[in-house]
């Protein structure tokens, strides 16, 4: 194995970058759940009907109660108890989707409620429906404030992902800690080139939010 590894740090990288891929694949999977969730509960969250908010409340409010960690254990452990067996993928996939889906849903609802009344009533005044004034009114503007927020629970579910090497995933913290069992002496290379790899896959996501955001801002999207 010592023959494998090499001596020189980037020795390490091919074994690293398998890891690399399922993150990023998990991280991908992860954002879509999250944010279709993100809109369907915070529209929940501003419903006239009680127990649409009820509902929604008790999703929220228990995802964000309670460790992501225990989530991502009990989907891939308690669930077959239950009859119910996940792949390592789906359940990685779903506990980082519902945790980040329950965070990004309040995002969703309070940049909606941050509009000024006055826009809604100007909307009714023009005759518009209730879908018209959603889609051409408010969200429009909201969707600018949710950004930033957005953009940091992005960088979030990102680094979050590590915790599915837990569930036997072969993420990059997986072949990180596979390749020090093999020499514990390169530890500092292999958690250093680790932390190097996650800040390469990060920093392109918050520039890109933040490009999106003066874009949004500017009107010219």
């Amino acid at each position: 194995m010592m023959a494998i590894l090499g001596t020189h740090p980037f020795d390490l990288l091919p074994a690293l970058w398998k890891g690399v891929v399922i993150t990023l694949e998990v991280a991908a999977l992860s954002v879509i759940v999250a944010f279709v969730l993100a809109f369907v509960a915070g529209f929940a969250r501003l419903s006239k009907r009680w127990i649409v908010r009820a509902v929604s409340t008790v999703y929220v409010e228990v995802f964000r109660g309670t460790s992501l960690l225990v989530q991502l254990f009990w989907l891939f452990y308690a669930l077959p108890l239950l009859g119910l067996e996940l792949a390592p993928l789906a359940a990685g996939t779903l506990a980082l989707g519902l945790n980040y889906g329950a965070y990004g849903s309040e995002v969703v609802r309070s940049s909606l409620a941050a509009i000024p009344r006055g826009q809604i009533e100007a909307a009714i005044a023009l005759n518009l429906t209730p879908r018209q004034r959603m889609f051409k009114v408010l969200l429009p503007q909201a969707f600018v404030m949710m950004l930033p927020p957005f953009g940091n629970l992005l960088i979030e579910l990102l680094k979050g992902t590590s915790l599915i090497s837990l569930i036997t995933l072969a993420d990059l913290t997986y072949q990180g800690n596979l390749l020090r069992t093999f020499d514990a002496s390169r530890t500092f290379e292999i958690f250093g080139l680790i932390l190097v790899l996650y800040f390469i896959m990060a920093y392109p996501l918050t520039l890109a939010m933040r490009w999106l955001e003066k874009r949004m801002s500017a009107g010219r999207v």
